[in-house]
């Protein structure tokens, strides 16, 4: 699994966790590979906020591929990647200012050039306009969409997160999906059996496993034929065990602000939002404040959400209650460090997985076609788990799930191979 993004070292626009992506532009993003989708997104969050006072954008290259996960220093295929934005045409189809129909057609990128390590680009005027005020827009997070291996996935995604609040995507014609999925014009996803196939479930399954939200597709048949489908959206009840951090939102809100002005952590902060919800918080942040000069405001309003303070004011707490909040919050503390040093560990963790599967495709990569094919057809004879031996057979040398076992096997073909890593 990808590190996530260090935004903390980051400048500008790039610290942020999420980049708003207008719904014409997800719409008319199916055709992009995934790396390319990838980076159209990192462009779009690095220019964002001088969309429409900027004719140019610069980011530095490294930067930009280590953003979107693509940790190489071939910089052919970044530079073909440009090339296809350049290319690849954006419709938009909306209302204008003032309710009248608008259709629109740009490409997603007016130029771009790699000088100096350092990537320049730009929109058209148009589009820029349109990208930087969408009427509707959804959050796409960054650190998600470096998870996903599939284009059709992220395409799915992309297409589903912004209906999360609502719960369906409501129904689309089949060849509206195709558009969205990129396999428009295509003979052989014409046939719903293989669209469903080789699309629709493998790009479920990965959006499911991968991201913060769960879909599911419903179809609508005229007669015999499938015409249309849907897809009924959840939160993704494992997004804890992901990590996947998406506090950005929460983060930008005045309950928020309020709380770390009181001089709450950040941690904490979001802690009590999410277990009392911001209508609570913000009642007990009230009540703080007519109160006048607290000695402690962040222990009187620790015992306000507990206790439910209200009208009538209690009484301040006594020592003894103060004494108890001090010794929770000494605990909180160590349970924070605790947590933080887990959290190191779990990342130096990830670290070493990381490398160990960097150096297992370096190790691929440096065998001929026959040798490949051969190591391929012996390791999954070693494999006695079916589901180590589906995931190869659909993922190769990339499942992270069988990791272990491609370690042993690389280590009695190529003793030594992993000793500087400590796998």
């Amino acid at each position: 699994m990808q590190a996530p993004i260090p935004h903390d070292t980051l400048t500008g626009a790039l610290r942020r966790q999420s980049v708003k992506k207008n719904v014409a532009a997800i719409h008319v993003s199916g055709k992009l590979t995934l790396l390319q989708r990838k980076l159209s997104n990192v462009l779009l969050l690095n220019a964002y906020d001088g969309l429409v006072t900027k004719t140019k954008h610069q980011i530095d290259a490294r930067t930009l591929c280590m953003m979107v996960g693509y940790n190489s220093n071939d910089m052919e295929t970044l530079k073909q990647s440009l090339r296809s934005l350049a290319e690849t045409t954006a419709e938009w189809d909306m209302l204008d200012a003032n309710g009248r129909q608008e259709w629109g057609v740009s490409a997603l990128l007016s130029y771009a050039k790699l000088s100096g390590g350092v990537c320049e680009y730009a929109y058209s005027p148009a589009l820029a306009e349109k990208l930087h005020d969408p009427k509707v827009f959804a959050l796409i997070n960054l650190n998600i969409q470096r998870r996903f291996t599939s284009g059709h996935a992220l395409a799915l995604y992309e297409n589903c997160y912004r209906f999360v609040r609502t719960g369906s995507t409501g129904w689309w014609p089949l060849d509206l999906f195709r558009r969205l999925m990129g396999v428009d014009g295509s003979a052989y996803y014409e046939s719903f059996k293989h669209l469903n196939a080789k699309v629709i479930k493998p790009a479920v399954a990965e959006v499911n496993k991968t991201s913060n939200i769960m879909i599911t597709p419903e179809l609508h048949k005229m007669g015999r034929q499938v015409s249309e489908i849907r897809f009924l959206i959840k939160e993704n009840p494992q997004l804890a065990m992901l990590d996947i951090d998406d506090g950005a939102g929460v983060r930008q809100g005045p309950v928020y602000a309020a709380l770390i002005d009181l001089g709450v952590s950040d941690r904490l902060a979001r802690q009590w939002i999410s277990e009392h919800g911001e209508d609570y918080v913000s009642e007990k942040i009230a009540y703080l404040k007519g109160r006048g000069a607290v000695e402690s405001p962040v222990r009187y309003l620790s015992a306000a959400l507990r206790d439910d303070y209200s009208a009538p004011m209690p009484p301040e707490p006594s020592a003894e209650a103060v004494a108890a909040a001090e010794a929770r919050d000494v605990a909180l503390s160590e349970k924070t460090e605790a947590e933080t040093r887990r959290e190191a560990e779990v990342a130096q963790e990830r670290r070493v997985r990381a490398a160990t599967m960097a150096r297992v495709q370096e190790l691929v990569a440096g065998r001929t076609p026959t040798q490949r094919d051969a190591d391929r057809r012996l390791f999954l004879s070693w494999l006695e788990d079916d589901l180590m031996r589906s995931e190869f057979a659909r993922l190769g040398w990339a499942s992270a799930l069988c990791a272990p076992r491609m370690v042993e096997f690389w280590e009695d073909l190529v003793p030594g191979a992993f000793e500087d890593l400590g796998a």
